[in-house]
């Protein structure tokens, strides 16, 4: 057991296998600090690699689907590694620092996506890729006070924009911040040292006292990411395509070939989405999967769903587009379990969004 995974236990956190807290006793109380404070999680088995070298750049944007290149310093962008038949295998975040280009996974790939890189780096590509994880360690602040505990970290990283980073001394630490896609009011990201980690995650729970922020586990931000829509697990597998789960964003339509663009290229192009991602409210909870009915036609899969501590039930799904619109009441499971389509998921083409 680590020095981190002793300090957690310290403040009531119950951990997973991997160290991660799940929750910290009380799932309602930190439910509550994300909804109307903010709560400060260990993010630290989402995989942190390094790329450094002259093509690190061109390896990123020629296996994936978004713009990697001419990325300006301490930008952020979020791209997809497909299958042939433009399937989702990976979702990463690529950040340009000073020290070289910074991919973070999703959780439990960091070491899958470091081996898939280092089979694509080819003879001549000036490229040397670092696995950081283990010298790393990743936490994250979410909330609707979030902006202003990192508004006392450094009084301009309220002006960072969407995506992008800054590097700054706290607790005579260096440490990595940067904007994350929100899930409840502003997400953001701490990166620091291994061996600075417990002074960091004390200093920010010092300083974010008054705005109401809270230590918190991976129950919590399971819930607040269904709640506010956020692709994971299920939805980003080879089951889906990125347009299909939101995704729209995290796609270039003007770049050069990777592996997978013809089929998504096509979908543009021809303004077709047979299926897409929504959030939902359920009359009751039903455990994800389980096959989406319109009157008695299977019409989709609910891909994640959770019971808030408040008592309500959240879900995501895949449903046919021509579904899609809010409001729309759906059934799902045997049991018919009632299903309100509250809204998209992550970013959709224009040519299905209200």
């Amino acid at each position: 057991m680590t020095t981190l995974s002793v300090y957690h236990q310290s403040l009531g956190g119950t951990l997973a296998d991997d160290g991660i807290p799940l929750h910290y006793g009380d799932l309602k109380a930190e439910y509550d600090s994300a909804l109307h404070g903010s709560v400060l999680l260990d993010r630290s088995h989402e995989g942190r690699i390094l790329l450094t070298g002259e093509n690190r750049f061109e390896l990123i944007n020629r296996m994936s689907t978004n713009n990697i290149m001419n990325m300006p310093l301490h930008e952020g962008r979020a791209t997809v590694f497909t299958t042939p038949t433009a399937r989702i295998m990976y979702r990463v975040v690529a950040y340009n620092r000073p020290d070289g280009l910074l991919i973070i996974t999703e959780p439990g790939q960091g070491e899958a996506i470091a081996n898939f890189l280092n089979r694509n780096i080819f003879y001549g590509d000036s490229v040397k890729l670092i696995n950081i994880q283990s010298q790393t360690t990743h936490f994250a602040l979410h909330g609707t006070t979030a902006d202003f505990v990192m508004g006392e970290v450094q009084a301009d990283l309220v002006d960072l924009p969407p995506l992008y980073s800054a590097e700054l001394m706290l607790n005579d630490a260096t440490i990595t911040v940067a904007r994350r896609k929100s899930i409840v009011g502003s997400h953001w990201i701490i990166i620091c040292k291994q061996e600075d980690a417990i002074a960091i995650h004390k200093q920010m729970l010092t300083i974010g006292e008054k705005y109401n922020l809270k230590p918190a586990g991976s129950l919590t931000y399971n819930t607040l990411r269904i709640r506010g829509g956020r692709p994971a697990g299920r939805e980003l597998s080879q089951d889906y395509l990125p347009l299909e789960v939101g995704l729209w964003d995290e796609v270039s339509f003007n770049k050069g070939c990777y592996t997978g663009q013809e089929i998504i290229a096509r979908m543009e192009s021809r303004e077709r989405l047979a299926k897409t991602i929504v959030k939902l409210n359920l009359s009751s909870f039903v455990n994800a999967p389980a096959t989406i009915y319109d009157k008695d036609q299977a019409v989709g899969i609910l891909t994640s769903s959770v019971e808030s501590p408040d008592g309500e039930f959240f879900a995501m799904a895949v449903i046919k587009t021509q579904l899609s619109k809010t409001q729309t009441v759906l059934a799902i499971g045997d049991n018919r379990v009632t299903a309100t389509v509250i809204g998209y998921v992550g970013q959709q083409p224009s040519f299905i969004s209200e």
